[in-house]
């Protein structure tokens, strides 16, 4: 998907050898206006104002992969049709 729309990847991180922290996820949102939420088939919205580190994570207790960030929007976890509408 990302090879189709000539996209550019800045920045790579693998979450299992790299994971991200706390703090490092407060700094990520800090970034941004606005956080999708994607989990199976459903993508949720809301301002990064009112998103915590733990609306981040998934049932494992990990951060949700992947995380793309694209301008002033954070996409977290996979969901096809955010991500292409995100690309």
């Amino acid at each position: 998907m990302l090879q189709e729309s000539s996209t550019t990847i800045r920045d790579e991180r693998n979450s299992r050898k790299a994971p991200l922290s706390e703090t490092e996820a407060i700094e990520l949102l800090a970034k941004v206006e606005t956080v999708r939420i994607a989990k199976g088939r459903k993508s949720v919205e809301q301002p990064a104002s009112e998103t915590t580190p733990e609306d981040l994570k998934g049932r494992s207790g990990n951060f949700r992969a992947p995380m793309v960030r694209r301008g002033k929007i954070l996409l977290v976890g996979f969901n096809a049709e955010a991500l292409a509408a995100l690309l």
